[in-house]
């Protein structure tokens, strides 16, 4: 994807999220934002994927293990919806891990349950 629509795709994103949380505010669990978050995407003409299977693969071997992401948009860009207090390290390093293994150029962690969602997006960047 060019470098321009994906930044395109990147503001539709966090506007989806935005329109969300201030439809529904920061107290529900994170299955229903990301239903939500999911139809925002859909609205606005935006393809995704919703919980995407990641294969495991070792020194060249595919594993028989796998790994679940919740949202890939326009097949590039990895989401993780979460709804917790804190974000935590691991939560960070978890998408920075998929984002390598899948080989994606940029993702975003979008934490629903805060007062301000500008203080809940955080985008990440692999060799973009």
């Amino acid at each position: 994807m060019e470098k321009q629509k994906m930044e395109y795709v990147a503001k539709q994103i966090v506007d989806a999220g935005y329109r969300v949380h201030k439809e529904l505010g920061p107290g529900l669990l994170e299955s229903v934002y990301l239903y939500c978050f999911m139809e925002e995407l859909k609205l606005s003409g935006i393809r995704t994927e919703q919980e995407v299977v990641l294969p495991l693969f070792y020194r060249g071997n595919k594993l028989n293990k796998e790994f679940r992401f919740d949202v890939l948009v326009e097949q590039e860009i990895i989401v993780e919806i979460k709804a917790v207090e804190i974000l935590l390290p691991v939560h960070r390093a978890q998408l920075i891990s998929y984002l390598k293994l899948s080989n994606k150029k940029m993702g975003f962690l979008i934490n629903f349950k805060v007062p301000a969602l500008k203080d809940g997006i955080h985008r990440f960047v692999n060799n973009y």
